[in-house]
């Protein structure tokens, strides 16, 4: 039996990031083919608004955290690994990568190594966005302006870096990517290989169970 909450839960904010990703842009022509390589081209075009928040928010409410499932009155359904290759026309075959939890400390060395900025502007981001964290803007801004020095694989981290954040690792801050994710982008040849749609499909159960509890 499934007991529901019968306690007030606050109104769901929903943001998409597509207006983001559309205003960004394609990749310049120097690392199309990084991108495409890859295997997140398909994320540049992919987004959806959404036109009804009191829908998502009774899926929401009927996400079952024990099994993944939403318990509809007709059957429980879920979202399975074919569904998001139908639908992302993401790989789901491949490496898995594991994303390990990161201290300011380890942030700052990723940002200073992956992305060529200084340690006093990586850790200054760093307070910026609270944490773990850099903005979507200054990605932006990073990106710019390694492609105006021609330094193209760390014009690809950066750009890569703001598509997933703003497609399949979405947070609910609505401004801000983790940078634990960069991680995966450090040598661009293996990442080729991950089977980026159970990544997607792993993050999506996370985020629905978080928003499935009433304090939420």
């Amino acid at each position: 039996m499934l007991c529901y909450s019968t306690q007030e839960r606050p109104e769901l904010k929903l943001v998409s990031h597509g207006r983001k990703v559309d205003k960004f842009g394609s990749p310049v022509p120097e690392i199309e083919g990084l991108v495409v390589g890859i295997g997140l081209s398909p994320l540049i075009g992919c987004f959806v608004v959404t036109g009804d928040p009191g829908l998502i928010s009774v899926f929401a409410k009927r996400w079952h955290r024990e099994t993944n499932t939403f318990y509809l009155l007709v059957r429980e359904l879920t979202i399975i690994l074919d569904n998001v290759a139908c639908l992302l026309h993401l790989p789901i075959t491949g490496e898995l990568h594991r994303f390990e939890p990161l201290g300011v400390d380890k942030v700052v060395l990723l940002l200073t190594e992956l992305l060529e900025v200084s340690a006093e502007e990586a850790r200054a981001e760093t307070v910026r966005a609270h944490g773990a964290y850099v903005r979507l803007s200054w990605l932006r801004e990073v990106y710019d302006s390694r492609c105006q020095a021609c330094h193209w694989i760390v014009a690809a981290r950066a750009y890569l870096l703001h598509l997933v954040g703003c497609t399949l690792f979405a947070n609910k801050s609505a401004i801000h990517v983790h940078v634990v994710h960069l991680e995966v982008f450090r040598d661009l040849g293996q990442s080729r290989g991950y089977a980026w749609g159970v990544a997607a499909l792993v993050h999506m159960y996370d985020q629905l169970n978080e928003t499935s509890q009433t304090p939420t």
